[in-house]
């Protein structure tokens, strides 16, 4: 260690920055960077955070950041608040990504409602051309390294996580329908293991193994991964156990404002090669589906 750092000493600043992946520069945001990353001191990094956001430093990525060393932590409630409290200081570019900071937040503390709402809202800001400042691909991060997402995996992905949040509230009706519109869209084997689990809950046991064979067989993206193997084992030994007790679970209705997921993603479906209008009609009024699923 010794070594290292003075070899480290000798290195001319900006490959300092670049071997730590720091910002260049030196601002109450670098600093707080460098306390977290090369001092791996996440509360020094915290009150250095705030230290930036009150000096108007790269507020954007400080407040970010800051909230998700909070959630590492086990602060993730100070963290929601800290980005209601402070997000009017941040760039429009940033509120997408401070959104997908508060999901994450929202899920971790069990506030399951205010998920959702916020999902349900990322989906109309796809409907109305909002979504990714209008454009049809952004830029994203992931471990360091960027890559491109499209409208049509960003919608898949919101649906996903829709589903979950309805799955916690054993809303499995709600969820069945989400699922099924994101498996349409960009369909993967971790989203057919969890639509699975929704017919399971629903006593819908043929249709839930038939959606399970498509992982089975190896038909869907990830099906070979081992945690999807795992996780087909668990849910076929649910499926058999369900049926042998025939126990039959009550399904939970859609609600009026859900109803635009059931076939209002169709219309965006048909969207996906002509990205043209900044308006895009995904989501249309829905007034007969609640009565198709009585029938």
């Amino acid at each position: 260690m010794k070594e290292r750092n003075q070899i480290e000493a000798q290195l001319h600043p900006s490959h300092y920055h670049v071997l730590h992946k720091l910002p260049p520069g030196d601002s109450p945001y670098v600093r707080a960077k460098h306390v977290q990353l090369v001092d791996k001191d996440p509360e020094g990094a915290i009150v250095l955070f705030w230290k930036a956001i009150n000096a108007g430093d790269k507020v954007d990525s400080a407040l970010k950041d800051m909230a998700v060393v909070m959630k590492q932590q086990d602060r993730a409630e100070e963290a929601i608040e800290a980005i209601k409290s402070f997000r009017d200081r941040c760039s429009k570019q940033a509120q997408e990504s401070l959104d997908n900071v508060l999901i994450d937040l929202y899920k971790k503390c069990g506030r399951i409602e205010e998920q959702i709402q916020l999902l349900k809202q990322k989906l109309r800001m796809i409907y109305q051309g909002e979504a990714f400042n209008g454009k049809p691909t952004k830029t994203a991060r992931s471990h360091g390294k960027k890559f491109q997402v499209t409208v049509k995996q960003e919608t898949s992905r919101i649906l996903g996580n829709l589903g979950w949040a309805y799955m916690q509230q054993e809303n499995y009706l709600a969820a069945e329908v989400v699922y099924r519109k994101a498996q349409i869209i960009d369909p993967d084997a971790n989203k057919a293991c969890n639509l699975c689990q929704c017919l399971i809950k629903q006593a819908r046991y043929i249709e839930a193994r038939s959606v399970l064979e498509e992982v089975i067989q190896g038909k869907l993206p990830g099906s070979w991964d081992p945690k999807s193997r795992n996780r087909v084992k668990e849910l076929l030994q649910e499926l058999e156990s369900e049926q042998l007790i025939s126990i039959a679970s009550t399904a939970i209705g859609l609600n009026a404002e859900d109803t635009f997921l059931a076939e209002g993603l169709d219309q965006l479906m048909s969207q996906w090669t002509s990205y043209r209008s900044r308006r895009l009609p995904i989501f249309e009024e829905i007034s007969s589906f609640r009565d198709q699923l009585a029938c």
